[in-house]
C-alpha cells in the first residue's frame, strides 16, 4: 500500500512530546519529511533521531510558537531543507491551573500566545507556501475544553474554544485555495501536560482514576489515538472534510452522567422539599 503521505512536508508544533511527537512518528512512517518544531531541543532531537534511524527524514526547529518572527523563520527554513510546505499540525499548548481572579495578565497573554496566536503566526507565514499546492492541510489541535467548560483552567478553556472557531473560519476563507483546515479535539490523553496538571491537584494519584471514571470506554486516550486522526484529516482519505472538528474522547462528551462529590456543598446545604430550614 502506498504511503499516504509519500512526497509531503509536515510542520508539526510542540512536536517534541506527547501527541506532537505520537504525529510526527506517524507522519514519518506514512512516508512524510517531517520537521519537530518546539522549545523542548533535547527531546525534539530525540525525535528526530528516532525518525531517522528508522528510515524517515526529520529535523529539528527551535521555534517559540508566540513569536511571529520565530515562526517566520521555521517556516523558511523548512521549506528550504524540504523543498515546500504541505501539511500544518499545530499541536503546541500550554495549560496554567488557576481561577480566574488569581491570573497574573502575563499568565493571560502567554498561553493565548501559545495556543491561539500561534495559529495565527503559523497561517500567516505558511499561507505562501501551502497556497503552492493543488492540496494543502492545516490540523489545529483544540480538546474536549474546545466544547464544554472545565474546572480551574478558565484562560484554557477559551482559548480551546477560539481554536475551534478560528479553525472553522479559515476553512470558510481559504478553502478555494485547496487549504482544508480542521481541529481535532481529545479528551482524557495521557500526555506529560496532562501529568503536569493532575500533579497540581489534592491526589495526583487518585484524580486520573477518577477521570477515567467518567470515560464511557473506560481508558484515557494515548497520544497515537489522536495522531491517527490527525493523520486522516492530512491527506485524502478525508477529502470533502473542512471546517469541522473530530472529538476523540473515549465517549466522554456523549455522555449526561457525572460523579459528583458526596460532601458537595449543593447537597450537603440542599433542603428536602417542603421542608423548613
Amino acid at each position: 500500500m502506498t504511503a499516504r503521505l509519500a512526497g509531503r512536508v509536515a510542520w508539526i508544533s510542540g512536536a517534541a512530546l506527547g501527541i506532537g511527537a505520537a504525529t510526527a512518528r506517524l507522519f514519518a512512517a506514512e512516508g512524510a519529511s517531517v520537521v519537530i518544531v518546539d522549545i523542548r531541543g533535547a527531546e525534539g532531537e530525540q525525535i528526530v533521531s528516532e525518525i531517522n534511524a528508522a528510515g524517515g527524514q526529520a529535523f529539528y526547529s527551535s521555534c517559540d510558537v508566540s513569536n511571529s518572527e520565530q515562526v517566520r523563520e521555521s517556516i523558511a527554513l523548512s521549506v528550504a531543507q524540504f523543498g515546500g510546505l504541505h501539511i500544518v499540525v499545530n499541536c503546541a499548548g500550554i495549560v496554567h491551573v488557576g481561577l480566574l481572579h488569581e491570573y497574573a495578565e502575563h499568565d493571560w497573554d502567554r498561553l493565548m500566545g501559545v495556543n491561539v496566536k500561534s495559529i495565527f503566526f503559523s497561517l500567516k507565514h505558511a499561507l505562501p507556501h501551502l497556497g503552492r499546492n493543488a492540496r494543502s492541510y492545516m490540523v489545529n489541535v483544540g480538546s474536549i475544553s474546545s466544547h464544554v467548560g472545565q474546572r480551574a483552567t478558565p484562560a484554557y478553556t477559551a482559548s480551546k474554544g477560539a481554536v475551534l472557531s478560528l479553525t472553522q473560519s479559515m476553512a470558510l476563507d481559504y478553502a478555494a485555495l485547496g487549504l482544508r483546515c480542521n481541529c481535532v479535539c481529545p479528551g482524557i490523553t495521557d500526555t506529560p501536560m496532562l501529568r503536569e496538571h493532575l500533579d497540581t491537584t489534592p491526589n495526583p494519584e487518585e484524580t486520573p482514576r477518577q477521570r477515567v471514571r467518567r470515560v464511557p470506554m473506560h481508558r484515557a486516550m494515548q497520544p497515537d489515538d489522536i495522531a491517527r486522526t490527525i493523520l486522516y484529516l492530512s491527506c485524502e482519505d478525508s477529502a470533502g472534510v473542512t471546517g469541522t472538528s473530530i472529538v476523540v474522547d473515549g465517549g466522554y462528551l456523549a455522555a449526561a452522567e457525572w460523579d459528583t462529590a458526596d460532601d458537595s456543598p449543593l447537597l450537603r446545604d440542599q433542603s428536602s422539599p417542603g421542608e423548613e430550614s
